[in-house]
């Protein structure tokens, strides 16, 4: 089965920079879609950004372009979300998501989900 651990979170300050991890094991992910998705208390869960692990192509949620930039390491079979200029309106958990199929990224079907991890940017 398919396992996902994030790490990376923190506090930080509105302007500074973070890097997420999401650690992927239990299968080869070729032809899947490997995502970041957010949510804030009393918040709907948003889609951050996505990439098709073998192809590498990459789509971002409007708020975050320009700013975020989500990347993968085949070797370590790891996705990374890097976020610059954070604002306070990032303030989330941040999950890594995975799904089978190059489709849409927006569309749904994710099924396996990491824990989360906390960002927090203050001022």
């Amino acid at each position: 089965q398919v396992q996902l651990v994030e790490t990376g979170g923190g506090l930080v300050q509105a302007g500074d920079s973070l890097r997420l991890s999401c650690a992927a094991s239990g299968r080869t992910f070729g032809g899947h879609t490997m995502a970041w998705f957010r949510q804030a208390p009393g918040k709907e869960r948003e889609f951050v950004a996505a990439i098709m692990w073998s192809k590498g192509s990459t789509y971002y949620e409007d708020s975050v372009k320009g700013r975020f930039t989500i990347s993968r390491d085949y070797a370590k079979n790891t996705v990374y979300l890097q976020m610059n200029g954070l604002k306070h309106e990032d303030t989330a958990v941040y999950y890594c998501a995975v799904r089978a199929g190059t489709y849409n990224p927006l569309s749904g079907g994710y099924e396996y989900w990491g824990q989360g991890t906390q960002v927090t940017v203050s001022s």
